[in-house]
């Protein structure tokens, strides 16, 4: 069996709806099989996937999301950034933004950021006169948010992958998550200044001070998880467990903190965890069919035959990565090509904290459009729209996103500068 026969039959199983981390395993151990080599080879590939230690802070993570979910931290962001933007003109997007910022700091994942900010954000920007489509774009655009700044769960998957340090890239992913806010905020000005009904409210001293109380706990965990690893106190995976106990500390001290909360969110910690340990072991098994088919040579000679320069390799990369991203979700992407496209990348002499920044955000703006569109479908089902009409609302959105996109492929400097500075 070869490599084409290899990827017809898993496309051919996609194209059926079965998940992901079937169609790499079913069609991974069809390829082993023909090829003679025994069934305990592959079922070892796959458990060496999940077995590092830096892939425990993963569910850590998770966790820490989930909980801030249940025990109502976004309902703080939102009311702390309504009361701080009240006479911006358009101030409830600029509130939308601005609680994605806050949430991002603490969730790590764009689907966790989605579902717990759109049910608070989307109707209350209907019911203030925003059209439902730039509402529900707005809220699944700043959503990616989560997976570039820290902490960041498809960050932690490619440093694990990559071997390079989850601190440097942390730090690397903190400009480009503010100009990627920068971008949304140029577009909501833009938007609104056009439009009547977008004034906004006096400012109220007395809601201010009262929201900047209940706020400044979750405020404090990525003081806690960024000082922590880049202070080189702990380690990411320590940094995730101790994120998780300051929340159920947070909880007990706000009173919100049930046993009901904390099994609800232990149970869709496991429910995730289990699937992206699903698709770590898959993806690890297709990465040695990739290796003994020699795909990292052959897709390294063609693109060093195509340019020598590491600005027109990137800029390929990224359609690739685009198109990639509309089809499968980030993490089995990142865990099969990451081990690829390294060697290929050292060879056009690009920094890996760079490939990583750039790669991720290739994969989340990918997952702002149909056919998969994990992100459009959370927040579709919790508005209970459908994907289309999400999708539509994102569209004008994808014109920032997709210019600090370029920004980032153009000026490496702006990955690298944060992580130079700090010696990482």
């Amino acid at each position: 069996m070869d490599l084409t026969i290899y990827l017809v039959v898993m496309s051919a199983l996609l194209l059926l709806r079965v998940p992901v981390a079937f169609a790499m395993i079913a069609a991974s151990m069809l390829y082993f099989y023909t090829n003679g080599n025994s069934a305990g080879l592959a079922i070892r590939s796959v458990v060496d996937g999940i077995n590092s230690f830096p892939l425990l802070a993963v569910p850590l993570f998770i966790f820490v999301g989930a909980i801030a979910n249940h025990l109502g931290i976004a309902a703080r962001l939102f009311d702390f950034a309504l009361a701080s933007l009240p006479r911006l003109r358009g101030n409830l997007a600029y509130v939308n933004l601005g609680t994605s910022v806050g949430f991002s700091w603490i969730s790590g994942s764009a689907l966790a950021d989605a579902a717990a900010l759109s049910k608070v954000q989307v109707p209350q920007m209907i019911r203030q006169g925003y059209p439902y489509g730039f509402a529900a774009g707005l809220s699944a655009s700043g959503s990616l948010l989560s997976t570039i700044m820290p902490p960041s769960i498809p960050a932690v998957l490619f440093a694990a992958t990559a071997s390079i340090s989850t601190g440097a890239l942390f730090a690397g992913s903190i400009l480009p998550a503010m100009l990627m806010t920068f971008g949304l905020a140029l577009y909501i000005f833009l938007w609104a200044r056009k439009r009547e009904g977008m004034e906004g409210s006096p400012f109220d001293g007395k809601a201010f001070r009262a929201a900047t109380v209940r706020v400044i706990g979750p405020l404090f965990t990525p003081v806690i998880i960024l000082g922590g690893i880049i202070g080189g106190i702990f380690t990411p995976t320590e940094g995730a467990g101790v994120a998780a106990a300051y929340m159920i500390v947070l909880g007990a001290i706000y009173r919100t903190l049930s046993l009901k909360v904390l099994i609800q969110s232990a149970k869709e910690t496991v429910v995730v965890t289990g699937g992206i340990l699903l698709i770590l072991g898959a993806a690890n098994l297709m990465g040695q069919v990739l290796a003994r088919e020699q795909v990292s040579r052959v897709l390294g000679q063609w693109l060093t035959g195509l340019t020598d320069n590491p600005i027109v390799f990137l800029l390929v990369l990224n359609v690739i990565l685009l198109l990639i991203g509309t089809f499968l979700e980030a993490p089995p992407v990142i865990l099969v090509l990451v081990p690829v496209l390294m060697p290929i990348a050292a060879q056009f002499g690009i920094d890996p904290v760079h490939l990583g920044v750039v790669m991720i955000l290739n994969l989340m703006i990918g997952s702002l459009s149909p056919p998969v569109g994990a992100v459009l479908f959370v927040v579709g089902s919790i508005t209970r729209q459908p994907m289309g009409v999400v999708f539509r609302g994102v569209l004008p959105f994808l014109i920032p996103l997709v210019s600090v996109l370029l920004l980032l492929t153009v000026f490496p400097q702006i990955v690298t500068i944060v992580p130079d500075l700090l010696g990482l």
